[in-house]
Protein backbone atom coordinates (compact mmCIF):
# COMPACT_ATOMS: atom_id res chain seq x y z
CA UNK A 1 0.00 0.00 0.00
CA UNK A 2 1.63 3.48 -1.04
CA UNK A 3 1.93 5.91 1.81
CA UNK A 4 -0.51 9.16 0.62
CA UNK A 5 0.41 11.74 -0.84
CA UNK A 6 1.97 14.63 1.03
CA UNK A 7 -0.25 17.49 0.83
CA UNK A 8 1.89 21.01 -0.66
CA UNK A 9 2.51 23.50 2.51
CA UNK A 10 -0.39 25.82 2.99
CA UNK A 11 -0.11 28.80 1.47
CA UNK A 12 2.81 27.74 -1.35
CA UNK A 13 1.25 27.35 -4.47
CA UNK A 14 -2.08 29.62 -3.17
CA UNK A 15 0.41 32.16 -2.03
CA UNK A 16 2.09 32.54 -5.04
CA UNK A 17 -0.94 32.50 -7.23
CA UNK A 18 -1.98 35.85 -4.61
CA UNK A 19 1.37 37.78 -5.06
CA UNK A 20 1.24 37.10 -8.82
CA UNK A 21 -2.22 38.68 -8.81
CA UNK A 22 -1.59 41.24 -7.00
CA UNK A 23 1.56 42.39 -9.28
CA UNK A 24 -0.34 41.80 -12.29
CA UNK A 25 -3.10 44.48 -10.11
CA UNK A 26 -0.36 46.66 -9.42
CA UNK A 27 0.80 47.18 -13.11
CA UNK A 28 -1.67 50.38 -15.04
CA UNK A 29 -4.51 49.12 -17.35
CA UNK A 30 -3.49 49.82 -21.28
CA UNK A 31 -3.52 51.68 -23.17
CA UNK A 32 -2.68 54.84 -20.30
CA UNK A 33 -2.50 58.56 -22.11
CA UNK A 34 0.63 60.33 -22.23
CA UNK A 35 2.71 63.50 -22.66
CA UNK A 36 4.47 64.55 -25.16
CA UNK A 37 8.10 65.49 -24.53
CA UNK A 38 10.24 66.00 -27.46
CA UNK A 39 10.25 65.95 -31.23
CA UNK A 40 13.92 65.03 -32.61
CA UNK A 41 13.61 64.97 -36.57
CA UNK A 42 10.69 62.97 -37.07
CA UNK A 43 10.50 60.59 -34.19
CA UNK A 44 7.88 61.84 -31.14
CA UNK A 45 9.16 60.70 -27.34
CA UNK A 46 6.25 60.60 -24.87
CA UNK A 47 6.58 60.27 -21.71
CA UNK A 48 3.46 58.64 -18.93
CA UNK A 49 2.53 56.47 -22.24
CA UNK A 50 2.13 52.42 -21.69
CA UNK A 51 1.44 50.76 -25.17
CA UNK A 52 2.89 47.85 -26.63
CA UNK A 53 4.71 48.13 -29.89
CA UNK A 54 2.92 48.31 -32.74
CA UNK A 55 0.07 50.03 -31.02
CA UNK A 56 -1.65 53.08 -32.73
CA UNK A 57 -1.44 56.16 -31.10
CA UNK A 58 -3.03 59.77 -31.44
CA UNK A 59 -1.28 62.93 -31.18
CA UNK A 60 -3.41 65.96 -30.29
CA UNK A 61 -2.22 69.43 -31.50
CA UNK A 62 -3.03 72.70 -30.43
CA UNK A 63 -5.23 73.03 -33.04
CA UNK A 64 -7.13 69.99 -31.66
CA UNK A 65 -6.14 67.97 -35.14
CA UNK A 66 -5.00 64.27 -33.57
CA UNK A 67 -2.02 63.41 -35.70
CA UNK A 68 -1.62 59.37 -36.16
CA UNK A 69 1.41 57.36 -34.99
CA UNK A 70 2.73 53.93 -34.11
CA UNK A 71 4.81 53.12 -31.38
CA UNK A 72 8.01 51.92 -32.97
CA UNK A 73 10.13 51.38 -29.48
CA UNK A 74 10.52 52.64 -26.17
CA UNK A 75 13.39 53.54 -24.01
CA UNK A 76 13.06 53.22 -19.64
CA UNK A 77 10.28 55.13 -19.39
CA UNK A 78 9.99 57.02 -22.54
CA UNK A 79 8.14 55.84 -26.12
CA UNK A 80 9.01 56.64 -29.44
CA UNK A 81 6.36 57.45 -31.87
CA UNK A 82 6.78 57.64 -35.84
CA UNK A 83 3.99 59.65 -37.22
CA UNK A 84 2.21 58.91 -40.30
CA UNK A 85 0.92 62.27 -41.40
CA UNK A 86 2.02 66.03 -40.98
CA UNK A 87 3.24 66.80 -37.78
CA UNK A 88 2.07 70.26 -37.93
CA UNK A 89 0.66 71.90 -34.97
CA UNK A 90 2.05 69.80 -32.34
CA UNK A 91 3.68 71.29 -29.48
CA UNK A 92 5.14 70.10 -25.74
CA UNK A 93 2.98 68.08 -23.71
CA UNK A 94 0.55 67.33 -26.40
CA UNK A 95 -1.53 64.57 -25.03
CA UNK A 96 -0.92 61.12 -26.44
CA UNK A 97 -4.16 58.96 -26.24
CA UNK A 98 -2.99 55.06 -27.30
CA UNK A 99 -5.37 52.73 -28.50
CA UNK A 100 -5.81 49.22 -27.37
CA UNK A 101 -6.75 47.73 -30.89
CA UNK A 102 -3.95 46.90 -33.58
CA UNK A 103 -3.61 47.94 -37.14
CA UNK A 104 -6.91 46.73 -38.98
CA UNK A 105 -7.55 47.21 -43.09
CA UNK A 106 -11.34 47.25 -45.05
CA UNK A 107 -10.53 44.47 -47.16
CA UNK A 108 -13.52 43.45 -49.62
CA UNK A 109 -14.09 43.06 -53.60
CA UNK A 110 -14.85 46.80 -53.35
CA UNK A 111 -11.44 47.67 -53.68
CA UNK A 112 -10.69 46.79 -57.17
CA UNK A 113 -10.40 50.13 -59.45
CA UNK A 114 -9.88 51.88 -55.95
CA UNK A 115 -6.79 54.12 -55.41
CA UNK A 116 -5.60 54.09 -51.92
CA UNK A 117 -2.97 55.51 -49.60
CA UNK A 118 -0.68 54.01 -47.15
CA UNK A 119 -3.44 54.39 -44.37
CA UNK A 120 -5.58 52.69 -46.65
CA UNK A 121 -7.51 55.88 -47.26
CA UNK A 122 -9.14 56.68 -50.71
CA UNK A 123 -6.93 59.08 -53.15
CA UNK A 124 -9.30 59.13 -56.05
CA UNK A 125 -12.17 61.22 -54.79
CA UNK A 126 -14.64 58.80 -54.60
CA UNK A 127 -17.12 57.53 -51.12
CA UNK A 128 -14.77 55.25 -49.22
CA UNK A 129 -15.37 51.56 -50.15
CA UNK A 130 -18.30 49.57 -47.77
CA UNK A 131 -15.80 46.89 -47.54
CA UNK A 132 -17.51 43.64 -45.99
CA UNK A 133 -14.45 42.68 -43.27
CA UNK A 134 -12.15 44.60 -41.05
CA UNK A 135 -9.65 42.18 -41.09
CA UNK A 136 -5.35 42.46 -38.76
CA UNK A 137 -3.03 44.44 -41.23
CA UNK A 138 0.07 42.24 -40.40
CA UNK A 139 -2.10 39.35 -42.14
CA UNK A 140 -0.73 35.31 -41.48
CA UNK A 141 2.29 33.43 -42.06
CA UNK A 142 2.10 30.68 -44.60
CA UNK A 143 3.21 26.97 -43.30
CA UNK A 144 6.13 26.11 -45.61
CA UNK A 145 4.48 22.67 -46.39
CA UNK A 146 1.21 23.85 -46.83
CA UNK A 147 2.42 25.87 -49.83
CA UNK A 148 1.13 24.42 -53.16
CA UNK A 149 4.28 23.62 -55.29
CA UNK A 150 5.09 26.38 -58.55
CA UNK A 151 4.50 23.93 -61.41
CA UNK A 152 2.29 26.21 -63.65
CA UNK A 153 4.14 29.06 -65.99
CA UNK A 154 2.35 32.29 -65.88
CA UNK A 155 2.15 34.31 -69.26
CA UNK A 156 3.15 37.71 -68.76
CA UNK A 157 3.31 39.00 -72.28
CA UNK A 158 7.04 39.98 -73.04
CA UNK A 159 8.94 37.72 -75.17
CA UNK A 160 12.24 37.35 -73.50
CA UNK A 161 10.62 36.59 -70.24
CA UNK A 162 8.44 33.95 -71.38
CA UNK A 163 10.85 32.05 -73.32
CA UNK A 164 14.15 32.67 -71.91
CA UNK A 165 13.07 33.02 -68.46
CA UNK A 166 9.62 32.02 -68.10
CA UNK A 167 7.78 32.74 -64.46
CA UNK A 168 5.70 30.11 -62.64
CA UNK A 169 2.34 31.46 -60.92
CA UNK A 170 3.11 32.10 -57.12
CA UNK A 171 6.81 32.91 -58.14
CA UNK A 172 8.47 36.09 -56.80
CA UNK A 173 11.15 38.25 -58.46
CA UNK A 174 13.19 40.79 -58.71
CA UNK A 175 13.83 43.55 -61.11
CA UNK A 176 16.84 45.37 -60.74
CA UNK A 177 17.71 48.21 -62.58
CA UNK A 178 18.91 51.80 -62.36
CA UNK A 179 17.40 55.06 -63.03
CA UNK A 180 15.80 55.93 -66.61
CA UNK A 181 16.22 52.32 -68.07
CA UNK A 182 12.84 51.07 -68.73
CA UNK A 183 12.00 49.67 -65.07
CA UNK A 184 8.56 51.78 -65.80
CA UNK A 185 7.70 50.78 -68.65
CA UNK A 186 8.05 46.51 -68.53
CA UNK A 187 6.41 47.19 -65.22
CA UNK A 188 3.30 48.11 -67.50
CA UNK A 189 3.52 45.83 -69.96
CA UNK A 190 3.33 43.18 -67.42
CA UNK A 191 0.66 44.70 -65.70
CA UNK A 192 -1.64 45.30 -68.95
CA UNK A 193 -0.22 41.78 -70.80
CA UNK A 194 -0.35 38.85 -67.43
CA UNK A 195 -2.93 35.93 -67.37
CA UNK A 196 -4.10 37.33 -63.97
CA UNK A 197 -8.22 38.26 -62.02
CA UNK A 198 -6.68 40.72 -59.59
CA UNK A 199 -3.76 43.00 -59.84
CA UNK A 200 -2.53 44.94 -56.99
CA UNK A 201 -0.05 47.59 -57.18
CA UNK A 202 2.16 48.97 -54.56
CA UNK A 203 3.78 52.31 -55.91
CA UNK A 204 6.07 52.88 -52.42
CA UNK A 205 8.38 55.91 -52.37
CA UNK A 206 8.70 56.69 -56.30
CA UNK A 207 7.57 59.90 -57.41
CA UNK A 208 3.95 61.17 -56.88
CA UNK A 209 3.70 62.16 -60.72
CA UNK A 210 3.96 58.78 -61.58
CA UNK A 211 1.10 57.66 -59.73
CA UNK A 212 -1.65 59.57 -62.16
CA UNK A 213 0.97 58.65 -65.31
CA UNK A 214 0.76 54.32 -64.08
CA UNK A 215 -3.54 55.01 -63.57
CA UNK A 216 -4.22 56.41 -66.71
CA UNK A 217 -1.49 55.47 -69.27
CA UNK A 218 -0.38 52.31 -68.67
CA UNK A 219 -3.75 50.47 -66.34
CA UNK A 220 -6.19 52.74 -68.53
CA UNK A 221 -10.24 51.95 -67.55
CA UNK A 222 -9.96 47.98 -68.25
CA UNK A 223 -6.79 47.34 -66.76
CA UNK A 224 -8.43 49.36 -63.22
CA UNK A 225 -11.60 47.75 -63.21
CA UNK A 226 -9.44 44.57 -61.69
CA UNK A 227 -6.40 46.45 -59.88
CA UNK A 228 -5.83 48.32 -56.70
CA UNK A 229 -3.30 50.62 -56.23
CA UNK A 230 -1.73 51.79 -53.44
CA UNK A 231 0.33 54.85 -53.35
CA UNK A 232 2.64 56.08 -50.52
CA UNK A 233 4.74 58.44 -52.75
CA UNK A 234 8.60 59.94 -51.58
CA UNK A 235 7.18 63.03 -49.70
CA UNK A 236 4.85 60.57 -47.45
CA UNK A 237 6.47 59.85 -44.13
CA UNK A 238 8.67 56.47 -43.66
CA UNK A 239 6.11 54.86 -42.03
CA UNK A 240 3.08 55.65 -44.03
CA UNK A 241 5.23 54.38 -46.97
CA UNK A 242 6.07 51.39 -44.65
CA UNK A 243 2.64 50.72 -44.17
CA UNK A 244 2.02 51.50 -47.72
CA UNK A 245 3.98 48.35 -48.94
CA UNK A 246 2.94 45.99 -45.98
CA UNK A 247 -0.48 47.14 -47.03
CA UNK A 248 -0.19 46.63 -50.63
CA UNK A 249 0.74 42.80 -49.19
CA UNK A 250 -2.05 42.13 -47.81
CA UNK A 251 -4.70 43.08 -50.07
CA UNK A 252 -3.05 40.82 -52.45
CA UNK A 253 -3.31 38.26 -49.71
CA UNK A 254 -7.20 38.97 -49.31
CA UNK A 255 -7.94 37.75 -53.00
CA UNK A 256 -5.34 34.93 -52.70
CA UNK A 257 -7.32 33.60 -50.01
CA UNK A 258 -10.46 33.77 -52.07
CA UNK A 259 -8.71 31.34 -54.31
CA UNK A 260 -8.07 34.35 -56.85
CA UNK A 261 -4.84 34.41 -59.14
CA UNK A 262 -3.21 37.69 -58.16
CA UNK A 263 -0.22 39.60 -59.65
CA UNK A 264 1.63 42.06 -57.17
CA UNK A 265 3.95 44.84 -58.47
CA UNK A 266 6.31 46.42 -55.67
CA UNK A 267 7.20 49.56 -56.90
CA UNK A 268 10.14 49.69 -55.27
CA UNK A 269 11.29 47.39 -52.65
CA UNK A 270 14.56 49.47 -52.46
CA UNK A 271 11.97 52.48 -51.10
CA UNK A 272 11.10 50.23 -48.59
CA UNK A 273 14.43 49.01 -47.49
CA UNK A 274 14.82 52.99 -47.56
CA UNK A 275 11.59 53.67 -45.13
CA UNK A 276 12.72 50.71 -42.30
CA UNK A 277 16.29 52.41 -42.08
CA UNK A 278 14.79 56.59 -41.59
CA UNK A 279 12.94 55.03 -38.85
CA UNK A 280 15.54 52.79 -36.98
CA UNK A 281 18.23 55.38 -37.43
CA UNK A 282 15.56 57.69 -35.65
CA UNK A 283 15.12 55.60 -33.04
CA UNK A 284 18.84 54.91 -32.10
CA UNK A 285 19.55 51.62 -33.81
CA UNK A 286 23.21 51.61 -35.00
CA UNK A 287 23.77 51.28 -38.55
CA UNK A 288 25.59 47.60 -40.05
CA UNK A 289 25.73 47.40 -43.95
CA UNK A 290 26.31 51.34 -45.35
CA UNK A 291 24.10 52.43 -43.29
CA UNK A 292 21.77 49.79 -43.29
CA UNK A 293 20.11 48.94 -39.26
CA UNK A 294 20.11 44.98 -39.30
CA UNK A 295 15.94 45.41 -39.12
CA UNK A 296 16.42 46.19 -42.46
CA UNK A 297 17.51 42.89 -43.42
CA UNK A 298 14.85 41.08 -41.14
CA UNK A 299 12.23 42.89 -42.31
CA UNK A 300 12.72 42.21 -46.00
CA UNK A 301 11.81 37.99 -46.24
CA UNK A 302 8.91 39.24 -43.72
CA UNK A 303 7.32 40.79 -46.16
CA UNK A 304 8.34 39.06 -49.74
CA UNK A 305 7.65 35.78 -47.94
CA UNK A 306 4.27 36.35 -47.69
CA UNK A 307 3.37 36.11 -51.34
CA UNK A 308 3.59 32.78 -53.38
CA UNK A 309 0.58 30.00 -53.46
CA UNK A 310 -1.64 28.86 -50.95
CA UNK A 311 -2.81 25.03 -50.56
CA UNK A 312 -5.93 26.50 -51.52
CA UNK A 313 -5.83 26.89 -55.02
CA UNK A 314 -4.62 30.72 -54.88
CA UNK A 315 -1.64 32.16 -56.04
CA UNK A 316 0.68 35.71 -55.56
CA UNK A 317 2.95 36.15 -58.22
CA UNK A 318 4.85 39.20 -57.18
CA UNK A 319 7.41 41.61 -58.79
CA UNK A 320 9.47 43.70 -56.71
CA UNK A 321 11.82 46.41 -58.26
CA UNK A 322 15.17 46.59 -56.54
CA UNK A 323 17.13 50.20 -57.50
CA UNK A 324 20.49 49.88 -58.61
CA UNK A 325 21.99 52.94 -57.07
CA UNK A 326 24.57 53.95 -59.50
CA UNK A 327 23.94 50.82 -61.45
CA UNK A 328 25.39 48.69 -59.04
CA UNK A 329 23.54 45.44 -58.36
CA UNK A 330 25.63 44.31 -55.71
CA UNK A 331 24.51 46.76 -53.24
CA UNK A 332 23.21 45.53 -49.85
CA UNK A 333 20.01 45.67 -50.35
CA UNK A 334 19.99 44.13 -53.98
CA UNK A 335 22.21 41.38 -52.83
CA UNK A 336 19.82 40.59 -49.82
CA UNK A 337 16.93 40.55 -52.13
CA UNK A 338 18.79 38.53 -54.77
CA UNK A 339 18.95 35.51 -51.61
CA UNK A 340 15.43 35.43 -50.98
CA UNK A 341 13.24 35.99 -54.05
CA UNK A 342 13.27 33.19 -57.15
CA UNK A 343 14.97 34.77 -59.56
CA UNK A 344 15.96 38.04 -60.91
CA UNK A 345 15.92 39.97 -64.32
CA UNK A 346 18.41 42.99 -64.45
CA UNK A 347 18.29 45.68 -67.23
CA UNK A 348 21.27 47.13 -68.60
CA UNK A 349 21.53 50.80 -69.10
CA UNK A 350 24.58 49.84 -72.13
CA UNK A 351 21.42 47.97 -73.63
CA UNK A 352 18.98 50.88 -73.38
CA UNK A 353 21.31 53.66 -74.47
CA UNK A 354 22.07 51.20 -78.03
CA UNK A 355 18.13 51.45 -78.33
CA UNK A 356 17.35 47.77 -76.85
CA UNK A 357 13.77 47.72 -74.99
CA UNK A 358 12.87 46.60 -72.83
CA UNK A 359 16.66 46.04 -72.04
CA UNK A 360 17.02 42.67 -70.02
CA UNK A 361 20.32 41.20 -69.57
CA UNK A 362 19.85 37.66 -70.44
CA UNK A 363 23.38 37.01 -69.30
CA UNK A 364 22.55 38.56 -65.80
CA UNK A 365 19.09 37.63 -65.34
CA UNK A 366 17.81 33.93 -64.19
CA UNK A 367 14.43 32.69 -63.04
CA UNK A 368 15.43 29.72 -60.62
CA UNK A 369 11.84 27.85 -61.26
CA UNK A 370 12.27 27.76 -64.96
CA UNK A 371 13.44 23.76 -64.77
CA UNK A 372 9.89 23.45 -63.36
CA UNK A 373 8.01 25.28 -65.42
CA UNK A 374 9.68 24.50 -68.85
CA UNK A 375 10.25 21.30 -70.71
CA UNK A 376 13.60 19.83 -71.70
CA UNK A 377 13.03 21.48 -75.41
CA UNK A 378 12.44 25.07 -74.07
CA UNK A 379 15.59 24.78 -71.53
CA UNK A 380 17.97 23.77 -74.61
CA UNK A 381 16.78 26.57 -76.44
CA UNK A 382 16.87 28.99 -73.68
CA UNK A 383 20.81 27.40 -72.92
CA UNK A 384 21.59 27.52 -76.54
CA UNK A 385 20.13 31.23 -76.80
CA UNK A 386 22.40 32.40 -73.98
CA UNK A 387 25.24 30.86 -74.83
CA UNK A 388 25.55 32.54 -78.52
CA UNK A 389 24.58 35.74 -76.75
CA UNK A 390 27.33 35.59 -74.17
CA UNK A 391 29.47 35.18 -76.92
CA UNK A 392 28.69 37.76 -79.05
CA UNK A 393 29.14 39.82 -75.95
CA UNK A 394 32.13 38.96 -74.71
CA UNK A 395 34.01 40.13 -77.78
CA UNK A 396 31.74 42.81 -78.99
CA UNK A 397 34.33 45.19 -78.46
CA UNK A 398 37.11 43.23 -80.54
CA UNK A 399 34.15 42.93 -83.35
CA UNK A 400 33.49 46.71 -82.79
CA UNK A 401 37.07 48.17 -83.75
CA UNK A 402 37.79 45.31 -86.54
CA UNK A 403 40.41 43.52 -83.94
CA UNK A 404 38.95 39.95 -84.74
CA UNK A 405 39.70 38.12 -87.55
CA UNK A 406 36.75 35.79 -88.90
CA UNK A 407 37.40 31.99 -88.62
CA UNK A 408 39.56 32.01 -85.43
CA UNK A 409 36.93 30.96 -83.42
CA UNK A 410 33.93 29.09 -84.65
CA UNK A 411 31.75 30.02 -81.74
CA UNK A 412 32.49 33.36 -82.14
CA UNK A 413 31.69 33.11 -86.17
CA UNK A 414 28.30 31.81 -85.36
CA UNK A 415 27.55 34.23 -82.89
CA UNK A 416 28.15 37.03 -85.23
CA UNK A 417 26.38 35.72 -87.53
CA UNK A 418 22.92 35.17 -85.09
CA UNK A 419 23.72 38.44 -83.38
CA UNK A 420 21.18 40.15 -85.23
CA UNK A 421 18.14 38.25 -84.98
CA UNK A 422 18.79 37.29 -81.16
CA UNK A 423 18.81 41.08 -80.60
CA UNK A 424 15.51 41.83 -82.82
CA UNK A 425 13.97 39.06 -80.66
CA UNK A 426 14.81 40.59 -77.15
CA UNK A 427 13.27 43.86 -78.18
CA UNK A 428 9.77 44.56 -78.66
CA UNK A 429 7.33 47.35 -78.50
CA UNK A 430 6.07 48.53 -75.29
CA UNK A 431 1.94 48.16 -76.83
CA UNK A 432 2.83 44.69 -78.22
CA UNK A 433 2.11 41.63 -76.34
CA UNK A 434 3.79 38.16 -76.98
CA UNK A 435 2.00 35.14 -75.62
CA UNK A 436 3.82 32.29 -74.16
CA UNK A 437 3.08 30.05 -77.04
CA UNK A 438 4.51 32.85 -79.39
CA UNK A 439 7.21 33.50 -77.71
CA UNK A 440 8.21 29.78 -77.49
CA UNK A 441 7.04 29.12 -81.58
CA UNK A 442 9.63 32.06 -82.13
CA UNK A 443 12.39 30.66 -80.14
CA UNK A 444 11.98 26.94 -81.82
CA UNK A 445 12.20 29.05 -85.21
CA UNK A 446 15.17 30.81 -84.47
CA UNK A 447 17.32 28.48 -83.11
CA UNK A 448 15.41 24.98 -83.69
CA UNK A 449 17.76 23.75 -86.11
CA UNK A 450 21.01 23.77 -84.06
CA UNK A 451 19.25 22.33 -80.59
CA UNK A 452 19.27 18.62 -80.57
CA UNK A 453 15.52 16.90 -80.21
Amino acid sequence: MSPPETPPPAGGLAARLRRRRERLAALPALPVEGRLTRIVGLTLEAAGCIAPIGARCRVVGSDRRPVEAEVVGFADRRLFLMPSGDIHGLMPHARVIPSAASSTVALGEELLGRVLDGNGRVLDGRPPPQAARRLPLAGRRLNPLARKPIREPLDVGVRAINALLTVGRGQRMGLFAGSGVGKSVLLGMMTRFTNAEVIVVGLIGERGREVQEFIQEILGPAGMARAVVVAAPADDPPLKRLHGATLATRIAEYFRDQGRQVLLLMDSLTRYAQAQREIALAIGEPPATKGYPPSVFARLPSLVERAGNDEAGGSITAFYTVLAEGDDTNDPIADAARAILDGHIVLSRALAESGQYPAIDVEASISRLLPHVADARQQALARRFKQLYSSYMRNRDLINVGAYTAGSDPAVDEAMRFQPRLREFLMQGMDASVSLEASLEQLEALLGDGVAR
